[in-house]
C-alpha cells in the first residue's frame, strides 16, 4: 500500500541548463506580464539575503508545519543550480532552515531557498549572497519527524509549484515558469524587454508618444468635464 504523504520521487524532467541560465537576465515583471499575471508567488514571501538573484529548477518539498526532515533529504538529493521550495502550510511556529542548513546546500551548488513558512538565523542569511524568500522568522527550531513528500505539486504563496518549474526571485518578488512553457516565456519576455528599451530610449530624447493614453480613456466612455483633450 503507497504510504501517501511520506514518498519521495525524483525530478521527472529538467529543462536544459542553458534555457534555466538565460532567466539569469531577465526580470520577474516581464515573465508574470507574459504569464498574464497568474503566475507570481505572493508578496508574502520577501527575500533576505544580502543581495543577488534566484534562478534555478525547483525540486519541490511538501512538509507538515514545524518539520524539516525532508527538507535535509531533498538538500541531499539537489542537483547544482535547484531550487529546495517548501510548501511548509505558511506556518510562522518553528523555522524550517537556518545556516547548517544554508551552508550545507550552498557547498553543494544549490541556487537558493524558497520557503513558505519561517527561517531562522537570519544574519548569515543578510550577510550573504545565497538567495532565501520566505513568509517569515522565528528562533524556534524545526522538527525531524516527518511526514513530507518530495517532487510533487506544491502551493507556495498561493502560486502551485511542479518540479522542475523555472523559479526567477529578484526584487520584485518570484515568478514561476512551468517547464513546458520555458523557451516560449522566453522568447515573450526577450521581445518585451526590446520594447521597453525601445520606449525608454524615447522618453530619454523627447519622441515618447501618449497618445494612447487618451485614446483608451475615449474607448472606455470616459468623460472629460471642462478639459481639452
Amino acid at each position: 500500500m503507497a504510504n501517501i504523504g511520506f514518498r519521495i520521487f525524483p525530478i521527472s524532467k529538467r529543462p536544459a541548463k542553458e534555457l534555466v541560465e538565460q532567466y539569469r537576465h531577465v526580470v520577474t515583471p516581464h515573465i508574470s506580464d507574459n504569464l498574464n499575471r497568474m503566475h507570481g508567488v505572493a508578496a508574502g514571501l520577501t527575500p533576505y539575503h544580502k543581495e543577488g538573484k534566484l534562478v534555478g529548477t525547483a525540486l519541490t518539498v511538501k512538509t507538515r508545519p514545524g518539520d524539516n526532515l525532508m527538507v535535509h533529504k531533498a538538500i541531499d538529493m539537489a542537483e547544482a543550480g535547484d531550487v529546495i521550495v517548501v510548501d511548509a502550510g505558511g506556518d510562522m511556529t518553528n523555522a524550517i532552515v537556518g545556516e547548517i542548513m544554508l551552508r550545507i546546500a550552498q557547498k553543494k551548488g544549490v541556487s537558493g531557498f524558497v520557503i513558505d513558512g519561517a527561517i531562522r538565523d537570519t544574519e548569515a542569511f543578510k550577510q550573504d549572497v545565497f538567495p532565501v524568500y520566505a513568509r517569515g522568522v522565528t528562533h524556534r527550531g524545526p522538527y525531524k519527524d516527518g511526514p513530507g513528500e518530495i517532487n510533487v505539486p506544491v502551493s507556495v504563496g498561493g502560486m502551485v509549484v511542479h518540479p522542475g518549474d523555472i523559479i526567477v526571485g529578484d526584487e520584485d518578488g518570484l515568478a514561476v515558469v512551468p517547464a513546458d512553457l520555458a523557451e516560449e516565456v522566453l522568447a515573450l519576455v526577450k521581445a518585451q524587454q526590446a520594447k521597453e528599451e525601445a520606449i525608454l530610449a524615447s522618453i530619454a530624447d523627447g519622441t515618447v508618444d501618449r497618445k494612447w493614453v487618451d485614446e483608451t480613456l475615449k474607448q472606455k466612455g470616459c468623460e472629460f468635464v471642462g478639459i481639452t483633450k
